[in-house]
């Protein structure tokens, strides 16, 4: 087992009607006004916008609103939310909604506490400065954001999409009610089960042998997640699913999946790339296409690995071929991506060999020239997995 720090300050507050008590825990902690932040116009036609700012009303806490955050979030209105931070004196923000409302309200979070333009923080990486403490209110169990210490912001401008980890932005509260799920469409849904898997798979797979107690929360995990989609996707309004779902979401990118382990990360770096390009690209349809490429690609570092990875998620016996066991284990993979309604190749979210070179750039200014751990990759090899996933 490796060194490692592990942070979680977050306080869930989970089931049903969570979202009712938002009002008296800020109130609590100290909160006299909230940036409010959401995305289109389901937060406000479900009434969930109504309710949570009605528990601010009761609880004496002013807000202000701001919405328009889209999927793969972006920095100018993230500078616009800074902005409006610091002239109304907000102390809190709540954040309503999925990953990407969550990461933009990360991102707001630590630029109203600096003098610098917000995207500074993305090139340094430099931590230590305060932030505005965030409660969340979860809609889409996807990205773990509600308690992670990521956050990924897309730079139209530069053609750039990365990622800044800094503990103190952790949310301070998360409400998460299974019900406000039940309406989500089932694409979203897949991807965002899609998402967490893959959070899954890039902690268990990297360059440090066994860590018992860290993989088998991560295998049980996965298996967690395998059990309950279909149940999710055939019964939506299923609570039990929905709820473990939403738990185990969190689960899967809190961190403590991946503590004693150096994590591996290439896939998600790869794919940023795809939705950098196109903002229309759905995360986790992304990675369904681009994690079973990269496994094929790196597999040879360590079969046994994925050998064992197969017989414990997938229930596959050994054959004696570990090699052979290690591709099953990653067509089971692709399979289970492939159930859910994910897309199996690129060309099928309009990616083309032409923009393979597109995007090498940017991949190279975001990692470096070498970058992942169960395999060392370097921008020849982005492009070989690239074509292998085309």
């Amino acid at each position: 087992m490796e060194n490692f720090e592990f942070v979680s300050p977050t306080h869930f507050v989970f089931g049903r009607a969570a979202e009712e008590q938002i009002g008296q825990k800020l109130a609590a902690a100290g909160a006299t006004k909230a940036l409010v932040h959401f995305g289109g116009k389901s937060a406000k036609a479900s009434g969930l916008l109504d309710r949570v700012c009605a528990a601010l009303d009761a609880a004496g806490i002013a807000y202000v609103e701001l919405g328009g955050v889209r999927p793969n979030p972006e920095i100018t209105l993230v500078r616009h939310g800074v902005d409006l931070c610091k002239r109304e004196n907000v102390d809190w923000i709540v954040a309503v909604g999925g990953g990407s409302v969550i990461d933009s309200a990360k991102a707001i979070a630590n630029g109203a506490c600096i003098e610098e333009d917000v995207w500074t923080l993305f090139e340094s990486k430099a931590t230590g400065h305060p932030t505005l403490p965030i409660a969340v209110v979860l809609t889409i169990p996807a990205a773990g954001s509600e308690a992670s210490k990521n956050v990924v912001i897309s730079n139209d401008a530069l053609g750039r999409k990365t990622g800044y980890a800094n503990n103190d932005h952790r949310p301070k509260f998360a409400f998460m009610n299974p019900e406000l799920t039940f309406t989500l469409p089932p694409f979203q849904t897949a991807a965002g089960i899609t998402d967490m898997y893959a959070h899954l798979l890039e902690r268990f797979f990297d360059d440090v042998e066994a860590v018992p107690v860290t993989d088998n929360l991560n295998l049980s995990l996965m298996k967690t997640v395998r059990a309950e989609a279909p149940r999710v996707l055939a019964d939506p309004e299923n609570y039990d699913a929905r709820a473990n779902i939403m738990w185990a979401g969190m689960l899967c990118h809190q961190g403590l999946a991946g503590v004693g382990r150096h994590e591996d990360w290439a896939t998600h770096a790869l794919e940023h790339e795809l939705s950098a390009l196109n903002p229309t690209i759905t995360h986790g349809a992304g990675l369904a296409v681009l994690f079973p490429a990269w496994m094929e690609y790196v597999c040879g570092e360590n079969p046994a690995r994925f050998a064992y990875y197969g017989a414990q998620v997938f229930g596959l016996a050994p054959t004696g071929d570990v090699m052979a066991d290690a591709f099953s284990a990653i067509d089971e993979t692709r399979s289970f991506f492939a159930s859910l309604g994910m897309p199996t190749a690129l060309a099928e979210l309009g990616i083309c060999e032409e923009d393979i070179e597109r995007m090498i750039p940017t991949l190279q200014a975001n990692k470096g020239a070498i970058f992942g751990s169960f395999k060392k990759l370097s921008m020849d090899d982005a492009r070989a997995i690239y074509r292998r996933a085309l």
